[in-house]
């Protein structure tokens, strides 16, 4: 999602003049796109920012702004903390920037932009694929009204608000008509898509919608709550052919108590439920998810109940975490927290567990013969391309530059920790 914030960004600072570079030397402008998700991504954005202090005294004229949910939270504070920084604006306040970049250039004052507005205009902001991408993002819903435990979300984005679905089918319309073959469809919580509007546009509705559209050949989604995914949904797995089969659905905890705690509003059992119905619909459906460890009052024996589900599901990948407290959370206030020691090392268990069962279902797909949209040429070695297959398994294999953006058979040949290698049938 803040890889499609930046990419806005970029398409409305395009329509004020300026142009990308890779060298933050030749920068007029250097915006920082901030995460506050985890303690981790705040540090890092701090860091940054102190990188572009000794550039700012070097150029005076240079503007550096910092925006995102980080920017959202602290406000006129970054100003206090960075003498060198001239804007500040939140999640609300993108559709603002050309404005408030006019400002600085004009007044050399500093901005601060954070407040909340009824709609987020920033949603309907058409970035058109850079550089012949075949795979795009679409927002189709921002904010969430979970509140959650540990997640600061709902503080920071607002609260959950959908588009009109006839803006989002023509924005991918719009996508397809130059050359984009891939959506992802974007949203906190995207399976509560359609609730603040009127009418019966539910999420399973959008994705046949979507499905629709002349030209896109796969559609992909994230991120999904599971007491917000619904058996219409499940189904869209089986009845919409250009939908991939795969899903990412954070379970946080394999603990009742645990998730009771977290303000989840499901139970193990639930999250079960569903990865079976997920499987009987689509068999083979890849199933990645979210853990965390060490949330307050964890036990070793509701940390086991993580560790047992895993070995249950058998993920195909994870992300990570050790829990973080953040301003503003319920969880903060909460007691028995769990030393850093304990929570480094229940990290370790589930990662190195993950590790097991990630290879165990790549290598299920050795000798298959899988679609594989290819998107361009792989990292590791100048004469291989790469792509992803339908299940989002990264796969590099030999081929040109003639078939970047087409769809191509290929056999898997080894299965990795982290991605596959194939022949291009």
């Amino acid at each position: 999602m803040n890889v499609h914030d930046s990419e806005q960004i970029m398409e409305l600072l395009k329509g004020s003049g300026y142009e990308t570079t890779k060298d933050t030397k030749k920068a007029d402008l250097v915006i920082i796109n901030t995460c506050s998700i985890r303690e981790k991504a705040e540090q890092k954005a701090h860091s940054e920012l102190g990188r572009f202090k000794e550039l700012k005294l070097k150029k005076p004229d240079l503007i550096i702004g910092i925006g995102g949910c980080l920017a959202q939270q602290l406000g006129p504070k970054f100003l206090r903390k960075a003498p060198h920084l001239d804007l500040v604006f939140g999640t609300h306040n993108i559709h603002r920037l050309p404005e408030m970049i006019r400002d600085i250039e004009n007044t050399r004052s500093r901005v601060v932009k954070t407040s909340f507005h009824e709609s987020v205009q920033s949603l309907g902001i058409l970035a058109l694929p850079r550089n012949g991408s075949v795979s795009a993002y679409v927002t189709v819903m921002q904010g969430c009204d979970n509140f959650c435990a540990y997640c600061v979300v709902p503080f920071l984005r607002g609260r959950e608000e959908s588009r009109k679905p006839q803006d989002i089918i023509s924005e991918v319309s719009i996508l397809a008509d130059h050359g984009v073959k891939e959506v992802t469809l974007l949203g906190q919580n995207v399976n509560s898509y359609g609730r603040t509007m009127s009418g019966c546009h539910d999420f399973s509705t959008l994705l046949n919608e979507v499905g629709r559209v002349e030209g896109i050949e796969r559609i992909r989604f994230t991120t999904s709550h599971p007491k917000d995914i619904s058996e219409n949904i499940i189904g869209c797995f089986a009845e919409v052919a250009n939908l991939c089969e795969h899903i990412h659905l954070p379970v946080q905890s394999g603990s009742n108590d645990v998730l009771k705690r977290m303000n989840r509003h499901y139970t193990r059992e639930d999250y079960l439920d569903r990865v079976t119905r997920l499987r009987e619909v689509c068999p083979g459906i890849s199933i990645t998810s979210d853990i965390i460890v060490g949330f307050p009052g964890e036990t070793e024996k509701e940390f086991q109940e993580t560790v047992d589900l895993m070995g249950e599901i058998r993920f195909d990948g994870i992300f990570s975490f050790k829990y973080s407290e953040r301003e503003g959370t319920a969880a903060i206030h909460f007691n028995n927290k769990v030393d850093e020691d304990v929570k480094s090392r229940r990290l370790q268990t589930v990662q190195s567990l993950q590790e097991t069962h990630s290879l165990e279902r790549n290598r299920v797909l050795e000798g298959s013969i899988e679609d594989v949209l290819v998107e361009g040429v792989s990292k590791n070695c100048r004469d291989d391309v790469m792509g992803r297959t339908r299940s989002n398994k990264i796969i590099n294999f030999k081929g040109g530059a003639d078939i970047i953006g087409k769809t191509v058979s290929v056999n898997i040949i080894k299965a990795y920790l982290h991605s596959l290698r194939g022949g291009l049938v």
